[in-house]
């Protein structure tokens, strides 16, 4: 498997929450995976589930980051920041995501790595 397209996967996910788009999010996920966020929580499996879970943020207005990404054979760990807008303020995130890909570089299974207490408020309303 080539690096580059888990990379070019990474990104896409990235920039896919950044936008708050649940159907280009979905794209990126092989058929029969699984959706673990946060590391903890019941896992969502197969496309509708997941489909379900990331259809949840759809209104919401997010900016994106990649910081960081470490490759290693068919997996990928990385780091991204989200800043969320809420109605009442707007909170900042960094999760850690792992991620499993297939020969197609599509995500098999992703685990999030965060809590709730890890929010930061950006701005207050």
């Amino acid at each position: 498997m080539k690096r580059e397209a888990i990379r070019a996967t990474v990104q896409a996910y990235v920039d896919a929450v950044g936008a708050t788009d649940p159907d280009a999010v979905l794209a990126l996920y092989a058929p029969d995976a699984t959706v673990e966020d946060p590391v903890g929580t019941d896992a969502h499996r197969g496309r509708d589930a997941i489909a379900a879970f990331y259809a949840k943020s759809a209104g919401y207005h997010n900016e994106s980051e990649l910081l960081d990404c470490r490759i290693s054979g068919d997996n990928a760990a990385f780091r991204f920041r989200i800043t969320t807008t809420l109605p009442e303020r707007t909170v900042e995130v960094t999760p850690i995501d792992v991620m499993t890909f297939d020969e197609d570089a599509r995500i098999t299974s992703m685990q999030a790595f965060w809590h709730t207490s890890d929010y930061r408020v950006v701005r207050p309303r």
